[in-house]
């Protein structure tokens, strides 16, 4: 049998072969249209900036006849932008789509420049003749199988149409192309083998990937908490730092020494990311990792009947009349949860540390500690000067536990004659809590505020 034959058509002409039903995208066992707006607007944003489209599949009857195979939805895209008045609809991501204008002057010269049009909202007949011309010059790839017969043609459909397409856990992943391969590498632990409840599924529809993306949401950027899986990713590869990624994956090891069988069905699709939160918070603490196990089985067995919020529920019921992915309902969750472990602790939450601020700040800054005693009310001050104008009231880096890396970083930036205000806001929003471990957690903040001195000239260069 002979191999299929390619055939390159100008997007104009294959358009008209589809109107005059030279090339028909009705095989008796095609599927109906199902595209959205939003593929439909990617298509053609990726015709306008003359990116790659796959090769429709076409088969040709011996009458020369030719039937769509693959490639139906795409055909009907094009036709309902070119000929069906179709609107790329405001939802469109990159919207902006560069091309060279003609600009003819008053002498009859033509000269071409650069320009930019938005085709949000825009039809084809909108668009600049030039976008036109190039709408209808873009190169399309067919291949085409040759004598060809209903059934061969049904054959065809159903080969070229059996795949799985992408669920909206897959597709929000694709915005975390920053991160994704330190995410790969995070779900291929040890935890999500052996130190959960995850089924095979779960673990092949992107449950997983979606589970660390809500926990890393929930850590370190809960402020700014998104609801969509896809919201999520895009938020993350703007904002994340390549040290809550440590962060977490140190976690997860610790937390591969102390989950048995008998609890790991607590880490579940539902509760994992919740319970992921709590350790980070549990982590901060200063207490042996085994103490964490003891509260997950006290609160498999009873704790999780002990206490009810503020609405008089349970933990089980907080989520009855709201979504799982509801802030309240993660922000009571978690909040119960840190009380009930708290009280199963014997602890008010919090963690002393150095009795002298000086000689610690001497210590990890290298000065002297009779030179940062002496000016230690000028440093005081001004840390309160600038918690009050980058730090929300409620925020845990205020804890008076937390004083002493924040000292520590108010002397820093006088040595460095660096200004912190700028960073702090930025490192308040993306943080609401601290390691116990205070000279943790100043190198910690000293890393966080040299990354992102460094990115800010980056820009400015």
């Amino acid at each position: 049998m002979a191999r299929p034959r390619k055939q390159t058509y100008t997007l104009e002409m294959y358009l008209k072969k589809i109107r005059s039903r030279k090339i028909s995208n009705d095989a008796d066992v095609q599927r109906n249209f199902v595209w959205k707006n939003e593929h439909i607007n990617e298509l053609i944003a990726t015709v306008l900036t003359d990116d790659y489209i796959p090769p429709v599949i076409l088969g040709e009857e011996d009458n020369s006849q030719l039937y769509i195979v693959d490639g139906g939805c795409r055909s009907t895209a094009l036709m309902a932008f070119r000929y069906g008045n179709y609107k790329i609809t405001a939802s469109i991501e990159n919207s902006l789509v560069p091309y060279q204008r003609k600009i003819t002057g008053d002498d009859g010269n033509i000269t071409w420049e650069e320009a930019v049009f938005d085709i949000k909202n825009k039809s084809y007949d909108k668009l600049p003749e030039e976008l036109k011309e190039k709408f209808d010059e873009y190169q399309i790839e067919t291949v085409i199988h040759e004598a060809c017969d209903s059934s061969k043609i049904s054959k065809y459909i159903k080969r070229y149409n059996n795949h799985v397409a992408m669920n909206t856990d897959q597709k929000a992943f694709t915005y975390l192309d920053k991160f994704a391969g330190r995410i790969h590498k995070i779900i291929n632990s040890r935890f999500f083998a052996d130190c959960g409840s995850y089924s095979e599924k779960d673990k092949t529809k992107g449950v997983i990937e979606r589970i660390v993306v809500e926990a890393l949401m929930c850590i370190n950027h809960f402020d700014n908490w998104k609801t969509q899986a896809k919201a999520a990713c895009k938020y993350l590869n703007d904002n994340a730092v390549d040290e809550e990624f440590d962060a977490f994956t140190e976690n997860l090891h610790r937390l591969e020494s102390i989950i048995g069988e008998d609890i790991k069905d607590i880490f579940n699709k539902k509760d994992s990311f919740i319970f992921l939160a709590l350790f980070d918070r549990f982590a901060k603490l200063g207490v042996e990792d085994s103490r964490f196990a003891e509260f997950l089985r006290g609160f498999k067995r009873e704790l999780r009947m002990s206490r009810k919020n503020r609405n008089n529920l349970l933990f089980d019921e907080i989520d009855r009349e709201l979504s799982t992915k509801d802030k309240q309902v993660i922000n009571d969750k978690l909040n119960m949860l840190e009380g009930l472990m708290l009280e199963f602790l014997h602890m008010d939450g919090t963690k002393s540390g150095s009795d002298n601020m000086e000689a610690f700040i001497a210590e990890n800054l290298h000065m002297d500690a009779e030179a940062v005693k002496e000016d230690m009310d000028l440093y005081s001050e001004s840390l309160d000067v600038l918690l009050e104008n980058t730090v929300r009231l409620d925020s845990k880096l205020r804890n008076k536990e937390n004083r002493l890396s924040l000292m520590a970083m108010m002397v820093y930036s006088y040595k460095e004659d660096r200004d912190l205000d700028e960073w702090m806001v930025h490192f308040a929003a993306a943080n609401n809590s601290y390691f116990a471990d205070q000279k943790k957690n100043f190198l910690f903040m000293r890393a966080d505020f040299e990354k992102y001195s460094a990115k800010n000239s980056r820009r400015s260069a």
